[in-house]
């Protein structure tokens, strides 16, 4: 069995820079500001805004098929040409720019807004495979659980930094602040653009680099190799049930990042402040649960926890459904007089902590289920997985609200998570590393 040394304290840190950076896309377009921004000013058709949520679903639906296609064929050559970082640094530029452009959608604007959301998520969803296919080389699959938590807490730590100075400085979002507002994607773009400084002087290119070979070009390479893989997943029992899960797991959590801040504006109708808490509970817990379930999972075990998170996520969508519900009980039992905007922070504590410890449990689980050698390449497909279910979320959410409305769609995430759990039943993380360790490149 091979022994894989942890990597330098410097080239982890250097790696976790990249979900430092990229999370001020993540919060800043996707979750906190632009999908508002974009449903209630740009669309603007009140007073459902079922219009608007359609076009978003679209948009990020169409963005992630582009990934299903690319991330797996990418991957497959960033695995013979051992040029990851070369592909990552691409991903980067394509991110800053498309972000940045963003400031020039104006209201009414619609289709050059969708535009850039398309291209922006592409090259950030794209972005995310390929860093992720550096987690293999940094340590000894023990240690995958915590680099994972380290790397996913970095990120939350990178949102949180990110998304404060925006709504510190960029104040609220409405019509009448739109020229102020505007500037989130040039912010999202700049923070990206210097915070991932680091990943790129630190990180290693694992292996020597090679060309695609004569009279073969790089999409018939990735074609080639991602077909064979496909082919030989039968021997990766455990990493296919993983991919199943994690297929209703991302849909899920897809869901959740692009309406929980619309949700809470046009369902729970908050004020700017429980926002802003809002948005501050959710990347403390996010943190606190990717980097506390990181080093369980190194101690415990990855299945174990993989499920906790699971089990986790069906609470806390239960309790953004019941929100209501839980106010109106809390108030009669205890003689309370609570507003519905503050027990939905409860819920947003619960979809912290699952959100954070979710992702870095799967994330690390696929690591020590790859082979080392087919890191980029797996970790494309795991892309692909995560976007296909991306597109399967946002499309089936936004034709579930568009005929029953966003309060009650919003259970079609307990059925993902309930899902997930029947495909981590059949997940056996031990026979799945032996496989992967003693699997090695045919000639």
């Amino acid at each position: 069995m091979v022994t894989r040394k942890i990597a330098p304290a410097r080239e982890i840190a250097g790696w976790g820079m990249f979900d430092f950076a990229n999370q001020a896309y993540t919060l800043l377009i996707i979750t906190v500001i632009y999908g508002d921004l974009f449903t209630r000013v740009i669309v603007g058709d009140a007073p459902d805004y079922r219009w608007g949520n359609l076009l978003w679903s679209l948009a990020l639906a169409i963005s992630s098929l582009m990934v299903v296609v690319a991330a797996p064929l990418a991957g497959a050559v960033m695995d013979a040409t051992r040029t990851r970082k070369r592909f990552l640094f691409a991903s980067y530029v394509g991110t800053v720019l498309t972000t940045a452009m963003l400031y020039w959608v104006e209201p009414g604007m619609v289709w050059l807004g969708v535009l850039l959301i398309v291209l922006s998520n592409f090259c950030y969803g794209v972005g995310e495979s390929f860093i992720s296919a550096f987690l293999p080389g940094l340590g000894p699959a023990r240690a995958l659980g915590w680099i994972s938590g380290i790397g996913w807490g970095m990120g939350y730590i990178g949102g949180l930094v990110a998304t404060a100075f925006a709504l510190l400085f960029l104040g609220e979002v409405t019509a009448e602040n739109f020229d102020t507002i505007r500037w989130v994607g040039p912010f999202a773009a700049v923070f990206f653009l210097v915070a991932a400084i680091p990943t790129f002087v630190f990180l290693r290119e694992r292996g020597r680099a090679s060309r695609v070979p004569a009279g073969q070009s790089w999409t018939a390479l990735g074609v080639a190799r991602v077909y064979a893989t496909v082919r030989g997943l039968g021997g990766f029992r455990d990493l296919s049930w993983l991919m199943v899960s994690v297929f209703f797991v991302m849909a899920g959590i897809y869901i959740v990042i692009s309406f929980a801040f619309i949700y809470g504006a046009q369902i729970i109708g908050w004020d700017e402040s429980v926002r802003v808490a809002m948005f501050v509970t959710v990347q403390i817990t996010a943190t606190v649960g990717a980097i506390a379930f990181g080093f369980l999972q190194s101690r415990v075990g990855a299945k174990p926890v993989y499920i906790a998170t699971l089990l986790l996520w069906i609470a806390a969508i239960a309790a953004i459904w019941q929100t209501r519900a839980l106010t109106d009980w809390a108030n009669a039992a205890f003689g309370l007089v609570w507003e519905a905007q503050y027990v939905f922070l409860f819920a947003g504590v619960l979809s912290g902590l699952s959100l954070g410890s979710s992702q870095s449990a799967g994330r690390a689980l696929v690591g020590v289920l790859t082979p080392r050698s087919k890191a980029a390449e797996m970790f494309g497909i795991w892309g692909m997985v995560s976007k296909l279910a991306a597109v399967f979320g946002m499309i089936g959410l936004g034709l579930i609200q568009l005929a029953f409305g966003l309060a009650d769609a919003i259970v079609f995430c307990i059925l993902l998570f309930g899902a997930a759990l029947v495909a981590t039943a059949r997940l056996d993380t031990a026979r799945g590393e032996a496989v992967a360790e003693a699997w090695r490149e045919p000639r």
